[in-house]
C-alpha cells in the first residue's frame, strides 16, 4: 500500500489511546472510580470492581459509555471532580506534536473526532494544550451517535466537509476503524501502543503503527510505502 500525502486532504484523529495515553482512562475507570465507589458504599474493592465492570460493559458502544453526567447520576459520584484528582496522569503520546506540525505544514485539514464527553474534552484540552493544532474538535455527543455505529461517519459530514477517499483516520479501536472502512474512508491506521502500560499487539486487519512518527516521511519525501501484508512497526 502506498500512502501519498498529496492525495490526503483530511486527517481525522481519535483522542484517548490515539493521541493521548489511555493509561489515564484505564486507571480512572478500573481503579480510581471503584476505590471511591467502594468507600462511599462501604463495600469491598473486589465487590465494587465486579459490580462496576459489569455495569460499564452494559453501556459499551453507546453514548452513555463516555457520558460523565450519566455516570455521575448512575454512580452517585462527581465523575468530573474525580477525574481532576488524577489529571496529572493525562499525557500526550510521543511524536504526536511532531505529526500535528507536519500536517499543519502540509496544509491538511486536521480534526479531533472522539467519543469523549464535552467535560472530558475540556479537562484534557486544558491540561495538554493541544487544541490549537486542530481545525476543530467534534464529539460523538454532538453527532448523536458513537463511532461504533455505522451511521456515524456519514453524519459526521454534517460537521466536517470531507471526502472518504481522501481521508486518513487514526484510531486505537478496531471496531471504529471497521465502521469507517465500511463507510469508505481510505487510509486507516490502528494505534497499537494506546497505553504506555501495555505491550502493543498489531492488528490482523488494519495497518498498525505504535507512534505517529511512522507516518512522517523521512527527509521531506512526499509519500511512504507500506506493505499491506505486514503491519508497520516503529524502529
Amino acid at each position: 500500500m502506498i500512502v501519498d500525502w498529496n492525495s490526503i486532504e483530511t486527517v481525522l484523529l481519535d483522542m484517548d489511546g490515539t493521541i493521548l495515553d489511555r493509561h489515564f482512562d484505564d486507571h480512572f475507570w478500573l481503579e480510581h472510580v471503584p476505590h471511591r465507589w467502594a468507600a462511599q458504599n462501604r463495600t469491598s474493592l473486589e465487590h465494587a470492581k465486579k459490580y462496576l465492570y459489569d455495569l460499564f460493559r452494559s453501556q459499551e458502544n453507546t453514548l452513555n459509555w463516555t457520558d460523565l453526567d450519566y455516570w455521575s447520576d448512575r454512580l452517585r459520584l462527581d465523575i468530573p471532580m474525580l477525574k481532576m484528582e488524577i489529571e496529572h496522569l493525562i499525557a500526550v503520546h510521543p511524536h504526536v506534536i511532531d505529526f500535528l506540525l507536519f500536517l499543519k505544514h502540509h496544509h491538511k485539514s486536521v480534526w479531533l473526532v472522539t467519543n469523549a464527553h464535552s467535560k472530558t474534552l475540556d479537562l484534557k484540552m486544558r491540561t495538554t494544550r493541544i487544541g490549537s493544532y486542530f481545525d476543530g474538535i467534534i464529539s460523538a455527543h454532538q453527532v448523536g451517535l458513537p463511532k461504533e455505529d455505522d451511521r456515524f461517519w456519514g453524519k459526521l459530514q454534517n460537521f466536517i466537509d470531507y471526502l472518504p477517499e481522501t481521508t486518513l483516520l487514526g484510531e486505537d479501536s478496531e471496531t471504529n476503524l471497521a465502521t469507517a472502512e465500511r463507510f469508505g474512508i481510505r487510509y486507516l491506521f490502528y494505534i497499537s501502543r494506546y497505553s504506555s502500560k501495555i505491550n502493543p499487539q498489531p492488528s490482523e486487519r488494519f495497518q498498525t503503527i505504535e507512534y505517529f512518527n511512522r507516518l512522517i516521511p523521512a527527509y521531506g519525501l512526499n509519500c511512504i510505502s507500506l506493505d499491506s501484508n505486514n503491519p508497520v512497526n516503529p524502529a
